[in-house]
Formats: structure tokens, C-alpha cells, sequence
């Protein structure tokens, strides 16, 4: 205990001096080009082989020569200079672009992301070879077709991080190439003939099958035989191999687009009050679409509850590509137009004004369709659904006037903010995934509840040991298969300091509200630590704690011997997982990418969230742990899990003591110090708190009438003082007849 208590008593003074010392450091000086920031660190040959150097940075453009025997063979440059796009961190993925002369891309190198890549299994040098991979790609070619010419090698799990990657390389690849006039391309010159604009007095259209016949509603119908066809020319024959099964004419997916921020359009589909919400909810320039899909395949997904972006479906119009997150996202609670047929999904989303959309001009929505040819392994085909808004929604546009700048011009700080209507989206999110999730939530919440009921009425609980360890089994099995492997609620450190960084960057409950059952087991969490200590959840709640645990059960079962570590090193182990921790905590302080590698030190993204498939040093590091646990039970719970370390910490904070002792625990008696699973009660017989997981065990012994020798001392007691209250058959008793007088006993 001596090890501990220093480290519990210095760590609120260190997280208070670390948290100030990150709230009062100085503001960064003015922005500048990130090309500026990165590139006195690269080498211009890693980027164009055969290259020197690189030149100046443009004044008028934030790209910079490179150069090979003093001529300039390519143009440089970093992708978020010209494009906001952002990946499943919310962050700009930096990717550093050359581009020849010839209008090909000499040069790509992925220089620096925020993508939690690896906390899903994927390694990082596969992103890495697929973005060097554009090297080659014609410019040219992509702006005559809009930038569709390629094809994008996606990595199963992590679709958006790739789109993304794709999106900015193009984008701003066309921005620089016609800037600069690379390969014959020249800046877009302001359209001469008529411009149009939206008509904002256009009649509305009379219902469903009107708008349908009129072209304000485009469709993409897709039949399972399509689909199916589709996949069987692609070059990789394992997507033929998993065809859908369904029949042939079977609706794959039908899905219906119209451009809902015409006034005419948006009350005809939504009805005046849903029409006058979206208009609040959309700033100036800003345009929204309606989708409506229905059939077998949605294209929402579920990706965008993780990561906040919808990866099925995007928005392209010539070079400029709309991909919507959250933020952008409402559902359309009913169609008002008549004649609707039923959809159970429907949706707005929101074009910023920024991106460059122009709602006059053609756009096509690409919907992206996944099969599974492994356990994480997808392969994926595109289909395109094409829209024009109709002639009569439009007007011709009074002349430009010169001082105007072009949408993407406009700095993103000058963009009108929505902000009340951006919270109200967001809570329109969340709500609605709380709603989808009501099955799930409704089983934690039992499990919640059972074991609650267990914990406030532990002494009935207990008092049959064999019924005890049944129903124990049981809660654990339903926490690793249902919690853990179908529902994925595993919590992990990585959840602490992500909070710890919302704390200082600006806290939101939006981001946690997201993930219902991660939400409400932090949740649980908290009142537990006040009630039980960290015990509630490491012993029971914990997938990979139960994993642990039954398969030392098995163990057991299988007569694997059982290793009892001396107490005195048993004692000097359990800081490890502290220093695990704070290690992790002072790293998140610097970065919070870095540290959610090295969060890497749990298993359980291996172990519960994949299922063991992934690359095989993460199956060997969790195998590992596993077999270590069948010889020491809940090995990696006792020494090298930071999680426990973190919830440990407030343990001494619990307002009650329901674990019970007797005077005789530890003093003689060593029965409870010797059967505790994880070896938390010391020889004195106290038990420590922190490293307690509350599995009940010592509270079985406590009452069994069998092992502890207090309770088999009181039943002997009992059984005494019961046979001597028994009457003596052969004496009458008294105020009898023949009171005084003994009587044989008749047989």
C-alpha cells in the first residue's frame, strides 16, 4: 500500500499543474500556409525521384517549385491549403502533392493525419502505398470527366479515411493544375452566356408522381440482378463468389433525390412548417437535398454514428465533391407531397456555401455499394444518380457584379454560422440514434438493473454458493458475448482522454451522446464509483474481464495448474498499470494521436471489437495476455491494464463499505486472502479497494457454513445451545401428577 499512496495523493496536483500549463500556454502566432509548416521538413526526392529541391513558395499561391538541374519539373503543394475536407477525426488530412508540367501527378506522399488508423487494425503503410498510388494520375483526363476517370482502391475499415484522401488529392490537384496552367488546363472563365438562379417565386409542384414526371425527383432504381452483375465484372473474383441470394427482381435499392432548397420544392415534399425549419436551419447560400431510399441496402450506413460521416453517398458537381458529416444531416419526419410512397429512409442534407455548389448547374449523387469477401475485407462498386433542376424552378440572373467573390473564396470564418440550428441537428442525431438503439439499450439496461439489485442485496445473493457461481458465469458470458462481441461496449482509456481533451479544447456532450451504450455505461460507471469502487464494472461489465475469467474457469476445469505470486511481488506489480496510465495521460497532453497508439496496450479492440482478426502481432500480444490469465486469473486486470489504474484512482471516494469482515479475517483466518481471485485482500485481512474487482467471492465465504471457520465455529455454537433447550423424555414436567417422580420410559 505504501507504493500507492504517494501515487494517488500527487496525481490530482499533477493533472491540475498539466491542465493549467495547457490552458495558459500562448496562442500559435498567425496562420500561414501549411505548406510553409511541413516542407522545410521533406526531401524533394522522397516526393519526385531524380529532384534537388524546392523552390520559394509562390506569393500568389501556396505552391512551391520543384526542381531538378535548375529547371522546375513539378509544382508542390499540400492538399488542406486548397480543400477543407476532413476524415473521422474532424481534422485535415495533409497530403503532399506534385504535379508535372504535363499535368500528371509526379508526386504524393502522406505527410501527416489525425486518423485513428491503427486503433482499428489497419497499418498505417497500407494508406501510405495507396496514396502513393496516384502517382501517375492524368489531371487532364480528370477534369474533363469530372475527376471519376480513376478508380478508388478503397481499404475495408477505413472507407472515408480513403474517400477523403481521394476527394482532396483530386480537388485541389485541379485547383493547382489550373491555377498554374499545368498540362494545358487553364482557370474556369466566368460563364458568358445567361446564368440562372433560382426562381423563388416558382409555383409548387401539385404532388409526388407530378414532381416524379417533371424531373424535381430523380430516381436510382437498383434490382438485385444489377447489383449482382455488376460485382461480376469486377476484376476481383471473390465478388462474384458472394452473390446476394435474393431473387433477381428483388428491390437492391431505390432511392429518390430533389433539391429541397428551392422554396417550391421544399414546401411541396416537407409542408410549410417543415419548409420554414429548414430555412432556419440553412445559412445564406447554403442548399440541401432530400433523399429518400428504400429496400435492401441504406444508403446511411451506420459509419457516420462512429465517425460522423456519411461514406455511402457524395455530392459532385464537375471538380467540386460534397461529403456529408453529422453536422449537415436531419431527418424528414413525413412527406407532405401526396401520392408518397413509404420510405423508411428519409433524409436532408446540407451543401455549404462554401463547398462551390452551384444548384443551377448538374450534379450526380454516387452511392457506394459494398459486398464482404472476408471477415473485414469489402469490395465496393459505385452507381450514379443523376439531377438537373428543372427549367422551371430557375430564372435568368441579373449580371455578376465584379466585386462578388466566388463561394469557395470566402474565408470559412466569414461563412454565416447557423449555430442554434447546427445544435439542433446534432441533437436531432443523436435522439434519433438513441431511438435505433432501443433494443440494445434496453438490454444493458437489464443487465444494469440485475446487478444492481445484487450489489444492495449481496447477502441473499450469496448465501448458495453453487447457485451464485452459476448465475455469475451466466452474467459474465452475457457480457462478453452480447456486450462485447455483438454489441461492442467495450469502454477503454482512449474514451478518458478523448474527454479530457473536450474538456480543454471546449466540451460538447453531442460527440458522447453519439454511442448510446458507451454513454450510458460511463455513466453507470460514475455512480458506481461513488457506491461499489471500480469493482462494478472490472468485474462485471468488462468484455474482456469476462474473457478473461472464463477461460480460467476452463483452465480449471482442464486441471491447469493455478500460480499464486508471493505478496510481496504480487504488492510491487500493481503499479505497473499506474505508470501505464500516467504514461498515456502525459502523452495525450502533447498528442492525443500518439497516445491513442500507444492505447494500443490494451487488447481489447483485438480481442472484442475484431474478434481477434487482425494483423497477427495484435492477435499474438492478446493471446498472450489470455494464456497468461490461465495460469494467474485476470492477469492482465491485476498488472498492466490502464483503464483499472484510471477508475482505481477515485475508488477511495466511495461513500459505503458493502463488503463485510470479521474480526478474525487475517488474524488468525487466511481463508478469504487465499481464495481471492485477484489477490486484493492482504494478509492482514483488509481489502484494497483499488485492485478489489467485487466478484462477491469473499462475501460466499463469508457465509458459508462450510469453509470459514467464525461461521462454522457459530453454527456449533447453535447446534449446542439447541440441544440443551431439548426436554429430558423421562422426567414429567413440572405441575405434572407425578412431578418429582422418574418413570422408565415405556417402549
Amino acid at each position: 500500500m505504501t507504493l500507492f499512496r504517494p501515487l494517488h495523493r500527487l496525481l490530482p496536483a499533477a493533472v491540475l499543474a498539466l491542465v493549467c500549463l495547457v490552458l495558459l500556454a500562448p496562442l500559435p502566432a498567425a496562420a500561414q500556409s501549411v505548406l510553409a509548416d511541413l516542407l522545410p521538413e521533406q526531401t524533394a526526392s522522397d516526393l519526385v525521384a531524380g529532384a534537388e529541391g524546392f523552390g520559394p513558395i509562390r506569393d500568389d499561391l501556396a505552391a512551391a517549385p520543384v526542381l531538378k538541374g535548375g529547371e522546375t519539373v513539378a509544382w508542390a503543394f499540400v492538399t488542406s491549403d486548397f480543400v477543407g475536407t476532413t476524415g473521422y477525426s474532424g481534422k485535415p488530412i495533409h497530403t503532399l502533392v506534385a504535379i508535372g508540367t504535363d499535368g500528371r501527378i509526379a508526386g504524393v506522399k502522406l505527410v501527416k493525419h489525425s486518423e485513428p488508423i491503427v486503433l482499428i487494425g489497419i497499418p498505417e503503410a497500407k494508406v501510405r502505398a495507396l496514396v502513393e498510388g496516384y502517382k501517375g494520375l492524368d489531371l487532364v483526363a480528370e477534369a474533363k470527366s469530372g475527376g471519376t476517370t480513376h478508380d478508388v482502391d478503397i481499404i475495408s475499415g477505413a472507407t472515408v479515411t480513403v474517400m477523403v484522401i481521394d476527394d482532396s488529392i483530386i480537388r485541389s490537384g485541379l485547383k493547382v493544375a489550373r491555377t498554374l496552367g499545368l498540362g494545358g488546363l487553364a482557370p474556369e472563365a466566368a460563364a458568358t452566356g445567361p446564368r440562372y438562379e433560382i426562381a423563388a417565386d416558382a409555383p409548387a409542384p401539385a404532388d409526388w408522381p407530378t414532381m416524379e414526371g417533371d424531373g424535381t425527383l430523380r430516381r436510382l432504381s437498383l434490382d438485385v440482378g444489377q447489383v449482382n452483375a455488376a460485382f461480376a465484372a469486377n476484376a476481383d473474383p471473390r465478388a462474384a463468389g458472394r452473390a446476394l441470394t435474393e431473387a433477381p427482381e428483388t428491390t437492391f435499392i431505390e432511392m429518390q433525390v430533389a433539391l429541397v432548397s428551392v422554396p417550391a420544392v421544399g414546401k411541396a415534399l416537407l409542408g410549410d412548417a417543415a419548409d420554414a425549419n429548414l430555412r432556419g436551419w440553412l445559412g445564406q447560400g447554403d442548399q440541401a437535398i432530400a433523399v429518400f431510399g428504400r429496400g435492401l441496402y441504406s444508403f446511411k450506413g451506420s459509419g457516420y454514428v462512429r465517425g460522423g460521416i456519411f461514406d455511402r453517398i457524395v455530392l459532385i458537381q464537375d471538380d467540386v465533391s460534397v461529403r456529408f458529416r453529422d453536422r449537415d444531416h436531419r431527418r424528414v419526419n413525413a412527406i407532405a407531397a401526396q401520392g408518397a410512397p413509404d420510405f423508411p429512409e428519409m433524409d436532408l442534407f446540407r451543401i455549404p456555401a462554401a463547398s462551390g455548389f452551384d444548384p443551377a448547374k448538374p450534379f450526380r449523387i454516387q452511392l457506394l455499394v459494398h459486398r464482404d469477401v472476408g471477415p473485414i475485407e469489402k469490395i465496393f462498386q459505385t452507381f450514379d444518380l443523376s439531377y438537373q433542376l428543372p427549367q422551371q424552378y430557375l430564372r435568368m440572373a441579373a449580371a455578376p457584379a465584379a466585386d462578388l467573390l466566388a463561394p469557395e473564396a470566402v474565408p470559412a470564418a466569414a461563412q454565416p454560422v447557423a449555430a442554434e440550428g447546427e445544435v439542433q441537428a446534432q441533437a436531432q442525431l443523436w435522439k434519433r440514434i438513441w431511438l435505433d438503439s432501443k433494443p440494445k439499450i434496453a438490454v444493458l439496461g437489464s443487465m444494469l438493473a440485475v446487478l444492481t439489485l445484487v450489489f444492495f442485496f449481496q447477502q441473499f445473493a450469496v448465501r448458495n454458493e453453487r447457485r451464485f457461481y452459476i448465475f455469475r458465469m451466466a452474467y459474465l458470458t452475457v457480457t462478453l458475448v452480447v456486450l462485447g462481441w455483438m454489441f461492442n461496449a467495450q469502454l477503454s482509456v482512449v474514451n478518458l482522454m478523448a474527454l479530457f481533451g473536450s474538456l480543454v479544447n471546449g466540451f460538447s456532450w453531442q460527440a458522447f451522446l453519439l454511442d448510446p451504450l458507451t454513454f450510458i455505461l460511463w455513466f453507470a460507471v460514475a455512480a458506481a464509483l461513488l457506491f461499489w469502487g471500480r469493482g462494478a464494472y472490472c468485474g462485471w461489465l468488462c468484455p474482456f474481464g469476462a474473457l478473461q475469467e472464463l477461460t480460467n474457469q476452463v483452465a480449471r476445469k482442464l486441471r491447469i495448474p493455478q500460480w499464486t505470486l508471493p505478496w510481496g511481488l504480487h504488492e510491487r506489480l500493481w503499479p505497473i498499470k499506474y505508470m501505464i496510465f500516467l504514461g498515456l495521460f502525459g502523452v495525450s497532453l502533447m498528442s492525443v494521436e500518439q497516445a491513442e497508439h500507444l492505447a494500443e496496450v490494451e487488447p481489447f479492440k483485438t480481442a472484442i471489437i475484431l474478434k481477434f482478426v487482425r494483423a497477427w502481432p495484435f492477435v499474438a500480444y492478446a493471446v498472450a495476455l489470455l494464456v497468461a490469465g490461465l495460469f494467474v486469473e485476470r492477469f492482465y486486470c491485476r498488472y498492466l491494464c490502464p483503464l483499472g489504474a484510471a477508475l482505481a484512482i477515485p475508488a477511495r471516494v466511495r461513500m459505503f463499505d458493502w463488503l463485510k469482515r470479521y474480526h478474525e479475517c487475517g488474524n488468525p483466518c487466511q481463508i478469504c486472502a487465499h481464495e481471492c481471485p485477484v489477490q486484493s485482500i492482504h494478509p492482514t485481512g483488509e481489502i484494497n479497494p483499488n485492485e478489489c474487482i467485487n466478484c462477491l467471492h469473499c462475501q460466499v465465504l463469508y457465509n458459508s457454513p462450510k469453509v470459514c471457520p467464525v461461521v462454522i465455529k457459530k453454527m456449533k455454537r447453535r447446534d449446542k445451545l439447541a440441544a440443551s433447550a431439548v426436554p429430558d423424555l423421562g422426567r414429567p414436567p413440572a405441575g405434572h401428577p407425578n412431578a418429582g417422580r422418574v418413570t422408565e420410559p415405556t417402549t
